[in-house]
């Protein structure tokens, strides 16, 4: 296996470890619990699925794991609406809660397509990463490793109407992201 590649699919585990787990520590502990549990498993993996896919299934399952078993504390202050989080909802909708005319969703040519392609993967990450940082754990949390929302609420000491309004929010800002830096806008 070419080592380059395991040094970049290592820094991409550790890089959405710490995403999720706000802990180096903890961060590099998933990561290498993942790659220790792939060595010792490798016979079973059948090839069905990439191997970079495969490992983030089983780092998946660590991390939640680890969310499961870990209880934060989170500041009052983390809790509520911050300034910029106003400003996205002022800018993409009028009052009455009707899109504003150039913020209307664009349509897009073919998102199934896009799925499947690489520059639109590398697209969707850096807009995640530009996310608020409480937005993408909740975000990550919920699409990719997969939580249920009782787990997710418990895991980030937050209710379920805070969660839904959260992931509203990412969702929104993913949206626009991509929608300016990947799928054309009709005029």
């Amino acid at each position: 296996m070419d080592g380059e590649f395991l040094q970049q699919l290592r820094q991409q585990m550790y890089r959405f470890s710490l995403l999720q787990l706000d802990d180096p520590q903890l961060a590099e502990d998933a990561v290498q619990e993942a790659l220790l549990g792939a060595l010792r498993n490798a016979r079973t993996f059948g090839g069905r699925a990439a191997l970079k896919t495969w490992v983030f299934a089983i780092l998946k399952n660590k991390i939640a794991d680890t969310l499961r078993q870990r209880h934060r504390f989170v500041d009052a202050d983390q809790l509520l609406r911050s300034d910029a989080e106003e400003d996205i909802v002022d800018t993409l909708f009028k009052e009455s809660g009707h899109w504003h005319r150039q913020e209307r969703p664009a349509h897009w040519e073919n998102p199934e397509s896009a799925i499947r392609d690489k520059h639109f993967w590398r697209i969707f990450e850096a807009c995640l990463e530009h996310l608020p940082a409480r937005q993408a754990k909740v975000f990550m949390m919920r699409e990719f490793i997969e939580l249920e929302s009782h787990e997710i609420c418990a895991a980030a000491e937050i209710s379920v109407t805070n969660l839904n309004v959260i992931l509203h929010r990412a969702r929104l800002r993913l949206r626009e992201c991509l929608e300016n830096n990947w799928f054309i806008r009709e005029g």
